[in-house]
């Protein structure tokens, strides 16, 4: 076993290198011929910005670019109303990543067939694979329909080719003449400072904030995703130079899910604050603070046996409280801090709530028909919770630092870790032994670590160049991600057994 792990280890060690040594060595040569960046297409092409006026690397966005788009985007000049813009002038931009990755996922179950046995038996192995791929298609377009009446539309497609709309709303901006009164209506991102959509990073793992979707082992509870978009309302106040923020959203307890697929009447809040300070040559900081709560449906009428869609009732509560720090030291060295608390009502942690099954990205859906695979409990009349049962909760964090070597070229590391504080199953009297000693022992009571998550995300951007009509980013990342107790059960012992998956990526991400 140790010379087996030795050699695997190897063989990572050796890929890993070689990947590092070939970006090492192209390096040099893409600074050699670089050019000027400029600003995204759709806005450069409106207002003449360079890229770095808005953005610390494309497409993350820097001081100015939130100001900018909290101000619906606009610079607060002639050139916002639509009625002065060139008759030329389109606002849309396609985004799309050729890519090569190679994905390993360890101790997965699979069959094995020896002669003899025609049944087969299971086996734990390694699975890894490699290949060139492709990300889905972005098609953005945003902008003024009126000076202070903002839009955004975002048809986005899977790898293959299957749409839905990922964010579509109307702003109205400044109204009485004040920046404290804007209010959107349809499907957008929740006021998250370190923002998912804007995300650097581009692997299975390393591409979303896992302090953002965790949900506990066996939990229903898909309701409380604060890094997906959301339905709902929002407003958003800030001051005149954007250095106080505030918001506030009621959004449908249904995950952005359309068609009022999921809870009859559940709505939830997401609520954030934040303050920004400057400290002279080290730049502007910003502390602030986030909340989501609300209620989500555990019980759903059912028609045959098939949960009805949008008729969830019975709703239990939820909540996540956070709180972001961005800190700049100079212009080259930043760090992003979120920290979380998360817990679900004891219904959740049992596995009722969710009884939609989606594409995971807010497009079609189908309900569940128990006992079909992934579908969790109803919570039909006359339930009981087993003994036991308990309100999980966690505590989350996420560092995320850049070394911006210039507006070009840009280095990301991320670690993130995911704690469960209580667990869903407990240990009730009648599931536990009594020692010689008179102490009692747990029997069937959840590990406190199952679940639990840690990962590392390493990576950096390189913009060739980007014009006023296209632009280029060659991306390099890789991403380690480790679960407690996720694994295949041990063939011998029974026992659950930890997980680790990584993924190494290399890709041309693109728009124009």
């Amino acid at each position: 076993m140790r010379v087996s792990k030795s050699s695997r280890l190897s063989k990572l060690f050796r890929s890993a290198m070689s990947v590092f040594l070939l970006a090492m060595a192209v390096i040099p040569v893409v600074l050699t011929s670089s050019q000027p960046a400029h600003a995204l297409p759709a806005f450069a092409r409106k207002y003449g910005l360079r890229c770095s006026a808005c953005h610390e690397s494309w497409p993350m966005l820097n001081y100015f670019g939130q100001k900018f788009k909290d101000n619906g985007y606009q610079l607060m000049n002639d050139r916002d109303a639509p009625i002065w813009q060139n008759p030329g002038y389109w606002p849309v931009v396609f985004r799309i990543t050729p890519i090569w990755h190679r994905v390993s996922v360890g101790k997965v179950q699979v069959d094995t067939y020896t002669a003899g046995a025609p049944d087969g038996g299971q086996a734990v192995q390694r699975v890894s694979t490699s290949g060139f791929d492709l990300s889905g298609l972005d098609f953005h377009t945003g902008g003024t329909l009126e000076k202070n009446v903002s839009f955004y539309l975002l048809p986005s497609s899977d790898p293959t080719g299957a749409f839905h709309f990922e964010q579509v709303f109307v702003r109205f901006d400044n109204i009485f003449h004040s920046s404290w009164f804007n209010f959107k209506l349809g499907r957008f991102e929740l006021d998250n400072l370190l923002s998912e959509k804007r995300i650097l990073t581009l692997t299975g793992n390393g591409g979303i904030y896992q302090t953002y979707h965790f949900i506990p082992q066996g939990d229903g509870n898909i309701f409380g995703q604060i890094g997906d978009n959301q339905l709902g309302i929002e407003y958003l106040g800030h001051s005149a130079d954007d250095r106080t923020r505030i918001s506030a959203s009621l959004v449908s307890s249904s995950d952005g899910n359309v068609n009022l697929s999921t809870g009859a009447n559940s709505y939830s809040g997401f609520f954030a604050g934040s303050q920004a300070f400057d400290l002279g040559r080290l730049g502007v900081q910003r502390v602030g603070f986030y909340a989501m709560a609300g209620e989500a449906a555990t019980y759903y009428l059912t028609q045959g046996g098939v949960p009805l869609g949008g008729s969830g009732i019975a709703n239990k509560s939820y909540s996540r409280e956070g709180f972001v720090g961005q800190f700049y030291f100079g212009p080259h060295l930043d760090l992003t801090v979120v920290t979380q608390h998360g817990s679900d009502n004891v219904w959740f942690g049992q596995g009722y709530g969710n009884a939609i099954l989606t594409d995971g990205n807010g497009g079609t859906t189908a309900t569940c028909s128990s006992p079909q695979a992934g579908c969790p409990a109803n919570n039909v009349p006359g339930t009981a919770l087993p003994m036991g049962a308990q309100a999980p909760s966690w505590n989350g964090a996420t560092f995320e630092g850049h070394y911006v070597y210039s507006p070009q070229l840009i280095f990301i590391g991320r670690y993130e870790v995911e704690k469960m504080s209580q667990q869903a199953n407990g240990a009730a009297c009648t599931a536990c032994l009594q020692s010689s000693s008179g102490t009692y022992t747990a029997v069937g009571a959840t590990p406190s670590n199952f679940g639990n998550i840690t990962s590392y995300t390493i990576g950096f951007r390189y913009n060739p160049f980007m014009s006023s009509r296209a632009g280029l980013a060659w991306h390099n990342e890789y991403n380690w991600l480790h679960q407690d107790g996720t694994g295949p059960a041990n063939l011998v012992t029974g026992a659950l057994t930890n997980i680790n998956t990584s993924e190494i990526l290399m890709g041309l991400d693109f728009d124009f």
